[in-house]
């Protein structure tokens, strides 16, 4: 199986590509295409993960319908059939790994939940016994579960750079009050919902990060949501504070870099057949212990 690694659609207007995704414009709406490009370290790989690109999009789709009650979300349809028909021709470069969307204006805010310490909330509390600048018990470790799930956002950093942590006051500044508090109660409503269902999944979410957008209707949830990319999951039955948890995410992606001291300059190297094939295994372990159900690549 082959990765896609960039889409190209004819004439349809190319708005930009991410680390994953290659954004086009279809009359009034967006259309979301999901590649097989991995990123690690702020830099996108010479290798591809095959199918990445399907699971990200169906994990989000059911995330999608199962969040609905909770909070809108940008999603026309998933159903390439459904597609106009100037994207009829490049069904097989869409199917399973795209969404038509409406257009959002998208708030300058990476709206992250935290249930767990770990990643950059691990390294504040470290320095400082704080995380975002909110105050947590003394004696937590790598992988402690916090008291409550915290809401703590950052910037969107530009492609190669990382999102710094900034407090809530500097998102009622970027936003306004009433926008900040919306933001941070539909985090905070999501994030439980989604540990929760995790939870009879037998996983763990330690965080995640979501991304929101306003509509002439309101505010909608948008882009990807709880998939690996996006999140950390972990086996509730291996979970073990003091250091760090298996992940089902890019792990082995990252530790192989680390193995080959990889200077996290550009360009970045392709990765061996095994590691690309753990690490697809790991995705689809991550839809199947989701969802329920298989996904036919």
């Amino acid at each position: 199986m082959t990765s896609l690694l960039k889409t190209e659609l004819g004439a349809t207007p190319l708005i930009g590509r991410g680390k994953v995704r290659d954004l086009y414009a279809v009359g009034e709406n967006l259309l979301l295409v999901a590649t097989d490009r991995i990123s690690a370290f702020d830099h996108v790989l010479g290798t591809g993960i095959p199918g990445k690109g399907k699971i990200l999009t169906q994990i989000s789709l059911f995330w999608f319908d199962l969040l609905k009650d909770i909070v809108p979300n940008h999603l026309i349809t998933a159903d390439v059939s459904q597609f106009p028909a100037s994207l009829q021709p490049y069904t097989d470069q869409l199917r399973g790994r795209s969404m038509l969307v409406k257009r959002a204006q998208m708030y300058p805010v990476e709206c992250v939940a935290r249930g767990y310490l770990t990643g950059s909330g691990l390294k504040e509390y470290r320095a400082g016994g704080t995380v975002c600048g909110i105050p947590l018990p003394a004696g937590l470790v790598d992988g402690s579960r916090l008291p409550g799930p915290l809401y703590t956002p950052s910037t969107k950093g530009e492609a190669g750079t990382h999102d710094e942590n900034i407090s809530y006051a500097a998102t009622e500044k970027a936003v306004g009050p009433e926008v900040a508090a919306e933001l941070k109660r539909l985090t905070l409503a999501i994030y439980n919902r989604a540990a929760e269902h995790a939870e009879s999944r037998g996983l763990i979410l330690a965080d995640t990060k979501f991304e929101f957008g306003a509509t002439p209707r309101g505010m909608v949830l948008a882009d990807e949501v709880l998939t690996p990319d996006s999140s950390r999951f972990w086996d509730a039955t291996t979970w073990k504070p003091g250091g760090p948890q298996p992940s089902f995410d890019k792990q082995f992606v990252r530790d192989y870099l680390e193995e080959i001291h990889w200077n996290k300059q550009a360009p970045a190297p392709s990765l061996p057949a095994e590691v690309a094939e753990r690490t697809q295994a790991k995705y689809l372990e991550a839809f199947r212990r989701l969802t329920g159900r298989d996904l036919e690549l």
